[in-house]
Parts: C-alpha cells; structure tokens; sequence
C-alpha cells in the first residue's frame, strides 16, 4: 500500500476506486466497504484509494476535542489498512482552510481535480464541505459532469459500523476485552514508550515494561489484569505476557499506570516502543494484605495466561 500525505505530489492514479472515511478500528463492518472497494477495483481493472484526514476533523469543526477517543492511532490505520490489500491511502491534512471548502468545491477542487475518480463509494448520510452542505444527492447531481459513477454503501452497512464502533469503545471502557475484539475482528492493540518505574515488579519476580502512551486520543481499556501478546521494536516475533492497568492499590495506589510482563524475555528495553495486543481478561484490580499474597496471584495469573495464549 502506497501512502500519500501531501496533495500535491499525488500520482495519477488508475481508474480511482474511491471512499472517505475516519475508518477507526477498522473493524469488521469496516471490512465491508473495504471489500466492495477491491471489488469495484478489481472490476474496471482500477486502483482502490481511501482518502482520510488527520488530525481528526472535529477537532478543527467542534469544540468538543476532549471527547474524542480513537480506537487505532493513525500509525495503526495504516497497518490495517495495509493488511486489508487497499492501494493508496491518501491522509489528507485537514485545516481551517479546507474546512471552509464549500460543498461544491469539495467535489470540484478536491474530489475530481486530484483523484478524477472513476467511482466514488460512499454512505448515503456522508457529509462534506463548509457546515456539512454537501450529501450524496450533490454528489449525484455532479457525477454526469465529471464522469464518475457513484455508489452507495447501505445505509444499514452504515449504521452497523456507528453502532459496532460505540459498542467496541464501551466494552474497552469496561474491560471487556473478548466482546471487543469479537466486533473488531482482531486483537485490540496498542504501542507505548518503555519508560523507568520503580522496578518493584523485579523484586517480586515479574519484571514489568512501564508504558507510555504517546497520542493522548488513543483509548486505553478498562483497569484490570489482561493476557496479552507483546513485541518489542525490531524483535522478530510477539512474546507471550500479561498486563496490569490500573493503581497498583497493594504497592502504591497513587497513578494509573500500565505494565508488561514479558514472559522469557529478559533485554533491557527502556526508550523502545512495545507493541502490545490484547487477548483476554483475566480479573479485576485488587488489594493483597501483604507482598507474599500478590506474588501468590501472580503466579497464577502468569499460568492463566499461558493457558489462554
């Protein structure tokens, strides 16, 4: 997949096959559109282009920025999306100056006179341009004038992918990770700076990577235990481990914060980035009366673990 960040130096693509989209998580329903893409593509011997903006828009268009909380980094995506077989992912820098494109210039300055696509696939409710003037109906009305063909994504396929996205960004919340990953159709995943702690897990046996995480828009599941997949930069496969997020309540209790037992893995890694998919749910965050009995369920969360994975 060819990635293109910079409107100006677009190649002329093949008999565009095009949508529009956030696509966060790339889940499942996701994967519909993506699959009517390549076979629309496949058809007219195209090329299939998804074009997405980064930052997200609401936060140029809304107030509202401390609400948003994104299933996939925009790194991620581009993994994603790579895996899913699309072409060209175009990210598409979005400002003020392209918000306040109008409806019509939309289409006619950006839609046709970079990508002139062939076809365009998009949700029947899909608004663009300055204050959300432009639909589907004005993209019909032009698409004679341009020569595109036009098709619709179902409007139950659309609902289903607003639906699925909250559903999969509340089971997060609660630590729900197996209802999550089931709509995702994939492991949950994240990536996260390996930064110094206390190093109090080495003194009970289970040395933990503490993790930074870089984009402050990323979701982080609920607190609790997890059985998790874990990769360091550059290591040639996942490493099996498990997860703690959460307070610490029989150590400290002060900060939230997330570790990584690595199992079988014994490099110093601090200043790397970890990247960890998350399994399955082991229990909840809980208070032991002494050092002894956390090391006790440690051992068995470790077992569990191994079970799982």
């Amino acid at each position: 997949m060819q990635v293109h960040t910079a409107l100006d130096t677009l190649p002329a693509f093949k008999k565009a096959v095009i949508t529009i989209g956030t696509f966060d998580g790339v889940h499942s329903g996701h994967k519909e559109v993506l699959h009517a893409l390549k076979r629309t593509a496949a058809m007219v011997y195209g090329e299939t282009v998804l074009i997405t903006f980064d930052p997200h828009p609401r936060k140029i268009v809304s107030s509202a920025i401390l609400g948003i909380r994104l299933l996939n980094t925009l790194e991620e995506r581009k993994q994603l999306l790579a895996k899913a077989g699309i072409d060209h992912l175009v990210v598409v820098p979005f400002t003020e100056k392209f918000a306040n494109l109008t409806a019509t210039e939309y289409i006619e300055d950006f839609l046709v006179a970079y990508f002139k696509p062939h076809t365009i696939i998009i949700g029947h409710d899909h608004q663009f341009g300055r204050n959300r003037q432009g639909d589907y109906a004005l993209l019909h009305a032009k698409a004679a004038q341009f020569a595109y063909a036009l098709k619709e994504i179902p409007r139950k396929l659309v609902e289903d992918i607003t639906i699925s996205s909250t559903k999969i960004r509340e089971h997060l919340s609660r630590a729900a990770i197996a209802e999550a990953n089931k709509l995702l159709g994939y492991p949950f995943f994240f990536s996260g700076t390996v930064v110094h702690g206390n190093k109090i897990g080495r003194t009970l046996g289970y040395p933990t990577a503490n993790l930074k995480i870089e984009d402050p828009e990323k979701i982080i599941p609920g607190n609790g235990i997890y059985a998790v997949f874990a990769k360091p930069a550059g290591a040639p496969h996942l490493y099996k481990g498990m997860m703690s997020i959460g307070f610490r309540p029989t150590v400290d209790g002060k900060s939230r914060v997330i570790e990584v037992n690595i199992f079988d893995f014994d490099q110093e890694i601090y200043g790397e980035v970890l990247e960890v998919h998350m399994v399955a749910y082991l229990r909840e965050e809980k208070k032991y009366e002494s050092l002894a009995g956390l090391i006790e369920q440690l051992g068995k969360d470790k077992q569990n673990s191994l079970q799982i994975l």
